[in-house]
Parts: C-alpha cells; structure tokens; sequence
C-alpha cells in the first residue's frame, strides 16, 4: 500500500513538467488569432458615429469559432459567434451593437473579446480591452467677457460701450468644438448663429452681435458650446432637444453655466408701485452712455406731454403731476429706439378719493398688476441666458428693465384701454400696484367700496390674495377684468425677488374653478341671471368675442347672483355672492378694447362702476 502514494506523486511531478512543457511550446507557437484589430471605444447612442464595435482578425488554422464578448470579472456579456466555422488566413469582421443577451444596452466599461476554438479545444481572452462609453463630454460656458465671472452673475450686454464684441470662456474636454447661438426671447426659440467650428485647443470665442441678416435684435441670446469625444459622444454647455435641437430648460431649471447675453440700445426701469402727484420720481435709464429724450403722457390722453426733455445721465428724475390719479406712459428715445413703459401716479392728499377710515369706505382702488408685468417681463436676470420669467418657475428681480418696446405682455389690450376708458368718462379712483399693496406701502382696502383688478394678475403673494378675500367677505366688491387670473402665488423676498411661483391652482383666490379658454367662438354671450341688475343698460347679450373664459363653478363660498353663458350653458360673465360682498368676473380677453366700440360692453363697464363705487 505504501507504494500508492508514490504512484501518485510521480504522476502529479510528471504531468507538471508535461504542463510546463506544453505551456512553453505554445507560448512560443505562433497565435492562432492573427492581426486582431478592434476600436479603442465605441459609443451605442444611436448617433450614427461609432455606434458599433468593430473587430477584425485571422485565423492561422480553420475552426469552428465562438466569439463571446466579456466584462472585467470574465462574465459573458454577449454571445457574438455560436460555433462558425472559419477559413485559415481569412480577414473576418464582427459588430456588437453594445447590447446584451437580454437585448439591454450594456453599461458603460472595458470589456475584451473571448475566443474558442473549438478544434484546437482552447479559448483566448484578447487582452486588449475596449470601452464602451456613452458618456457626453462635460461641456461648459464660465463666463462671457471680456473680464471673467463677477461674483454677481449677470448677462453681457451687446452693443458693448467698448464696442467689443462678447469673449465666450468654456471648459470642453473633447474636440471639434463649435459655438451656436441662440435667441431665447422674446418670443419663440431659434437658432441665429452657427454652428461655428472652433479650433482645437482653443478655449474661447467671440461673437460679435451679428447675424447673417446683420445687428441681433434686442432680446435675450445664449452661447451653446458643443464638443466631440474619442467616442463620438457630443457633450453641450446647454441640453438640446435631440429632435429640434433647440435648448431644452425644465420648469423651474436654468441653463447651467453662464453664456447669456442680452442685445439691447436702451432699457428703461420704472418705479412698480405709485409716485405720488407732486413727489420725485426716480427712472433709471440705459442709453448706453447716450442722449436721450424722454417724455411723460396720461394714458389715453392729449398727444401733448406733460412733461419732456432731454437727458443723458441714467438716472432721470422728474415731478409727478399734481391732481388726480392717473396711469401715465414714460416715453424715452435714443438712436430711432423708443420705450414706452408705465408710470403710475397716485393724486395727491387733497385728491384721494378713499374714506378717511374702515367705518366709512367710499371710492374705487383701481389695481395694476406690476407683479405680474415683471413676472412675464422676458429678461435675463443671471446671465445664464434664458429669460426669467415666473411662467417658467424661475426667481425674478422685481426691479428690472422692460424688454421689447417696454410695455408689458397684454397692457395695450387690457389695462391702456380700460384706464382711457376710465378717464373719458371721468371716473375718479385711487392707483395703487400689487406690489405696494405686498409691501404694506399702498393704500388699505378698507378705506374702499370697491377693487378694480385690471388685466391680468397672474400671481399674486399670499397676504395679498388673502386680504382681498376679507375684503370681499366684509362687503367690498372685487372686479376682475382678466383672464387665467387669481389662480397662482408667489413669494417676495426681503431682497426684492419674486421667488416659488406656483402653477396654476384648480380653483382661483375666491374658490371659483375656472375652464379652458375656449376659442373659435362665433356665438354671443347671452345674459340668463340677473339678480342685481347687472346688466341693466344694455341688452345682456355680447357679440364679437371669439374667445371666453368660462366659470365652471363660483366655488362653495360663493353663489351666482348674475350671469351671460355661451351657447352650452357655461357661464362667462359671472357675479357672485362672496360673504358680504361680490366677486366679479368678465371673463372675456379685449373686453377692456371693446369698451368704446360696443355698446353692451360700455353698459355693463358703468354697472360694473356702479357697483365697485356704490
């Protein structure tokens, strides 16, 4: 028995140095698997640039072949080849679509390629390995010159007084850069600029304010950089949309990076609550160093200003006119550019219509709504060129220059006619904005009979919807003379920014579920309720409006007490009940343009005074 455990211990010596032997020859014998060739990375995005891994290579003998593709611990990830029989010397090519058996992308990694020969009863693992990478390069814009990033991110303002033109700064680890530009506002999305190649290596470019078409219009521009890796990956400073390939931004999201740049000659900041008659107002004023004339004229009024003169200092300060309230227009022109942007002015002590105190209120507050003026006022605020606007759930500066022509969205529609209408018919109210009334420098409500909201207050804060509620539940009458109003909040900071916009809410401040605008119409607005003589004066029926917000319900706080529905029933104009007092809705777009051409509209416009003014 004694003799086994030698048996066995010469077989294992034996078979050792045969091992030894055999590994020698063939690390020594020529590879099987000749002129093997593969990509170094490859990128399965669907691009159309390296989308596939691709290897190639010769077999010394014929066999029968399976090729497996394989991840660093050796783990099959694909099954390429099942037993192909392959000619000797014969250029072979084969493709993985970076997928694996399950059909899912596999992740990004190294993986090599593992090859059994079938004959010759052995497998090599290639050993070099290739990546699989998906990964865009991290493209981004730090700053548009020419000096780097302020501390307080702002947008380059074109034309420079230098006269030179905007230096883009950006990080891109890839190649084949380009630089794109794009108008983000106002109005639609589009591409002005580019795509221009930028030479390897190079870390900036300029722009210098022009397109094909010549100067950029005033608006609000971003740089997108876009850059190319060894995969052909394409990273960018701003998301694109893959289909449009315009910049993507979600609600409530930036653009990363800082590559805005705003165009404009002339930017004109107001004050956004009331100067009172006779007290020194403050503008400030961007003419790009230039001269400028301005002057002030009543909405609606004469064609002769009541104030005017020539300036070039960026802060203008001028006198309010004496008397009663009025909403002025603030007209300043420099180089053929003119803004025209609105000036309230609150009369005077001597003029005030308001009750001296709550226990006796009298007079009408007629309510401009600055919040939401600012709110869809499209400009950059942070310089990473998208336009800030509450729409979009983005923070807004509440001391800001208008855009464009300088008034704000809907105020030729809405609020010009409704205060022209107003002052021909020599109606005597109080002014006030929003925001005085957010900040506790306004007047208080309930020194009033009535609150004229005039066109559309989108957003308003907390406190503000709050106290117009207890102002309509102690007997006050609110008016609203716009549309998709009341129905969303907003937070104003000690810093003066708009923060937190909400979306639109299922029911506005007063509870009321407003529908759909409805559009297309052709049919009138007939008057089917009328329990307070509303639309005394007329004939309650309203023609011409091709679009309508209807009142799907007043709200369980409120009941109807008069209404003029569409052709299905839905109420558009609608009073209700609020505790002591009524909520009123037009609910017609124009309706305030109307006013001097229909006769009905102009009816109901003095019932509507009537009842804000008692």
């Amino acid at each position: 028995m004694r003799s086994l455990p030698r048996v066995v211990f010469t077989l294992l010596v034996a078979s050792t140095f045969a091992a030894f032997f055999v590994a020698q020859r063939l690390k020594h014998d020529p590879s099987p698997v000749q002129q093997y060739t593969a990509y170094p990375v490859f990128s399965p995005n669907g691009d159309g640039r390296v989308d596939a891994e691709r290897i190639n290579f010769k077999l010394r003998r014929a066999d029968e072949v399976t090729i497996d593709v394989v991840d660093r611990r050796g783990d099959v990830v694909r099954k390429l080849v099942d037993n192909r029989f392959l000619k000797a010397y014969t250029q072979t090519r084969f493709r993985w679509d970076g997928r694996t058996e399950a059909g899912r992308r596999a992740p990004d990694g190294l993986y090599r390629m593992r090859i059994t020969l079938r004959r010759e009863g052995r497998s090599l693992v290639i050993p070099g390995s290739f990546a699989l990478d998906t990964t865009p390069p991290s493209v981004r814009v730090t700053s548009v010159g020419p000096k780097p990033a302020s501390p307080r991110p702002l947008p380059k303002l074109l034309p420079a007084l230098d006269g030179q033109g905007a230096l883009v700064r950006f990080t891109a680890p890839g190649r084949r850069s380009t630089a794109t530009v794009f108008r983000t506002g106002p109005g639609p999305v589009t591409r002005v600029v580019g795509p221009a190649p930028i030479p390897d290596g190079v870390k900036t470019w300029t722009w210098d304010g022009y397109t094909s078409r010549g100067p950029a219009a005033p608006g609000t521009y971003v740089v997108v950089i876009a850059s190319r890796d060894v995969a052909g990956n394409i990273g960018t400073s701003v998301p694109l949309n893959p289909t449009t390939g315009l910049p993507l931004a979600p609600y409530g999201t930036p653009f990363p990076g800082r590559g805005g740049i705003t165009v404009r000659k002339l930017g004109v900041l107001p004050p956004n609550v009331p100067t009172v008659g006779g007290a020194l107002g403050q503008i400030a004023i961007d003419s790009r160093t230039k001269q400028y004339d301005w002057s002030l004229r009543r909405v609606g009024g004469p064609k002769r200003p009541a104030r005017r003169g020539v300036r070039d200092k960026p802060f203008l300060n001028l006198h309010a006119p004496r008397g009663i309230s009025r909403l002025f227009l603030l007209s300043v022109r420099v180089d053929g550019v003119q803004q025209r942007v609105p000036y309230p002015v609150q009369a005077d002590t001597d003029k005030i219509v308001a009750g001296g105190d709550a226990a006796h209120p009298h007079g009408v507050l007629v309510v401009m709504p600055a919040i939401t003026w600012q709110g869809r006022n499209p400009v950059d605020d942070d310089g990473d060129g998208l336009p800030n606007v509450l729409d979009r759930g983005l923070p807004v500066r509440l001391e800001r220059v208008f855009s464009g022509n300088g008034l704000p969205v809907g105020f030729a529609e809405n609020e010009a006619p409704l205060m022209t209408y107003l002052d021909r018919k020599r109606h005597r109210y109080d002014l006030t904005t929003d925001v005085a009334l957010t900040t506790s420098s306004g007047p208080d409500l309930r020194r009033y009979d009535g609150v004229l909201i005039a066109g559309d207050a989108r957003w308003l804060p907390t406190g503000v919807g709050r106290e117009l509620r207890t102002f309509a539940r102690a007997g006050g009458t609110v008016v609203s003379m716009g549309t998709d109003s009341l129905r969303r909040e907003v937070r104003l900071t000690k810093r003066r920014r708009l923060i937190d916009p909400t979306p639109p809410g299922p029911t506005d401040l007063f509870g009321a579920r407003l529908g759909a605008p409805v559009r297309g119409n052709t049919a009138p607005i007939e008057n089917i309720l009328d329990k307070i003589d509303l639309f005394k004066g007329g004939t309650g029926s309203f023609r011409g409006y091709s679009a309508y917000e209807p009142t799907i319900d007043v709200g369980k706080d409120a009941k109807p007490v008069a209404a003029a529905v569409d052709d299905h029933g839905r109420r558009v104009i609608v009073a209700a009940s609020f505790g002591k007092g009524l909520v009123i809705r037009t609910g017609l777009p124009g309706f305030a343009a109307s006013l001097n051409r229909d006769r009905n509209a102009a009816a109901l416009m003095e019932s509507l005074w009537l009842r804000l003014s008692r």
